[in-house]
C-alpha cells in the first residue's frame, strides 16, 4: 500500500507537545493592559490533533504532561475536543507543563511564553514503545519534539517503530529556535528526521535553517523531494507554497482574510492537508484545504478552539476568493 493510501484509515498518532495558551480578553488588547483572560489548550501537536478531530478523522496524542492543575487541564482539553489521551503521561517533579501567553492581534503581537523546564521533554522509550503502531494511519510529529533528551530519542524511536510498522512519518519542522542547545544541533537533527519522512511541511525559514544557508532553503526542499515517498511542502507565507510530490512541483497560492492574530496558522495546515489527504484528494487540493484551514485560525481567536470543522471548511472555500499567488 502507498503512502498515500494508508493515510485514508484517516487515524494519525499524534507526537509532541500538549500545553496551555491564555488570550487576553477582549481580543485586540495588548497583554500589560488587561485584567480579564481565557484559557485553551495549546502546543503544536495537541492542535494538530485537534484539527484532524475537528474535521472527521481520528487522533491520538502522546506526549507527557506536569502532575498539577495545568496537567490536567490539558488532558480534561484533550478529551474535550476529542482526542484520544491514553498515550499521555504524567511526570513529577519539577517539570511543567507549558504555558503561552498570546495576543489577538497582528500589529506588534507579543506572546510570551514559559516553557524552561517543558513536561513533554520528559517523554522517554517507555512512551512510546508501548504503542500498537499497526492501529494508525500515519504518525505526526514536530520540531520540538527533538530539541531536548529524552524526548529527542523518544521521538526517533517512535519514528523507527511507526516506519516498521509501515506508517507514513510525517514531520512539520517547526522550528522554535529558544529550545534547542544550538543552531548546530537544531540543523543536523531536522535534517536526519526530514531524511526519515514521508512527508516534510516547513516554511521558507525553517526549510533554509535546516539547510544551513536561509538562501538555499527552496534546494533543501527539493533534495528531500527526491527521496520522499509523499511530499514536501515549502510555505512561503502569503506568497502561497510550493509542493514537491511524485516528481512534481505544483505551486499553489492563499486565501485572502484580514487576520486577528498570526499564530496556529501551521497547526491549521497540517490538520487540512492530512485530512484532505485521507479523504482521497490529490495533493495539490489537500494543500489548498490546509491553506483555507489556515487562513480561518488566523482570523479567530485561539488556536485550538479556532479549527473548522467540514461545514466551516466547506462554506469558507465556497464564499471566499482564492487562492492567490502573489
Amino acid at each position: 500500500m502507498s503512502v498515500f493510501g494508508r493515510l485514508a484509515r484517516n487515524h494519525f498518532l499524534v507526537v509532541g507537545r500538549g500545553g496551555m495558551d491564555i488570550y487576553p480578553h477582549p481580543a485586540g488588547d495588548r497583554i500589560e493592559d488587561v485584567t480579564h483572560f481565557f484559557a485553551c489548550l495549546g502546543g503544536s501537536s495537541a492542535n494538530i490533533a485537534v484539527a484532524i478531530v475537528r474535521l472527521g478523522g481520528r487522533s491520538s496524542l502522546v506526549t507527557t504532561v506536569s502532575d498539577d492543575a495545568v496537567g490536567r487541564f490539558v488532558r480534561n482539553e484533550l478529551g474535550r475536543y476529542g482526542v484520544d489521551h491514553h498515550h499521555v503521561r504524567t511526570v513529577g517533579g519539577s517539570s511543567r507543563t507549558s504555558l503561552a501567553v498570546v495576543e489577538s492581534r497582528v500589529e506588534d503581537h507579543q506572546t510570551v511564553l514559559y516553557r524552561n523546564g517543558a513536561a513533554d521533554f520528559d517523554m522517554n522509550a517507555d512512551d512510546v514503545e508501548g504503542i500498537d503502531y499497526s492501529a494508525f494511519g500515519a504518525l505526526i510529529t514536530t520540531g520540538t519534539v527533538f530539541a531536548a533528551e529524552p524526548s529527542r530519542s523518544a521521538g526517533l524511536m517512535a519514528l523507527e517503530l511507526g516506519r516498521a510498522a509501515g506508517l507514513p512519518l510525517v514531520f512539520d519542522i517547526d522550528h522554535r529556535p529558544y529550545s534547542w542547545p544550538s543552531a548546530e544541533v537544531a540543523s543536523d537533527v531536522y535534517s536526519r528526521v526530514g531524511s526519515l519522512c514521508d512527508f516534510v511541511i516547513g516554511n521558507d525559514d525553517e526549510f533554509g535553517f535546516m539547510a544551513g544557508d536561509y538562501s538555499r532553503g527552496l534546494d533543501k526542499a527539493r533534495d528531500l523531494s527526491r527521496d520522499a515517498a509523499g511530499a514536501i511542502v515549502y510555505k512561503m507565507g502569503e506568497r502561497g507554497a510550493i509542493t514537491f510530490s511524485e516528481g512534481r512541483e505544483l505551486r499553489t497560492g492563499v486565501y485572502p482574510v484580514t487576520a486577528l492574530k498570526p499564530t496556529g496558522a501551521g497547526d491549521a495546515f497540517m490538520g487540512g492537508l492530512m485530512s484532505g489527504l485521507a479523504a482521497g484528494l490529490d495533493i495539490e487540493e489537500s494543500v489548498l484545504r490546509g491553506s483555507a484551514c489556515a487562513a480561518i485560525v488566523v482570523s479567530k481567536v485561539g488556536c485550538a478552539p479556532a479549527m473548522p470543522d467540514p461545514e466551516t471548511l466547506e462554506s469558507f472555500l465556497d464564499s471566499h476568493p482564492g487562492p492567490v499567488i502573489s
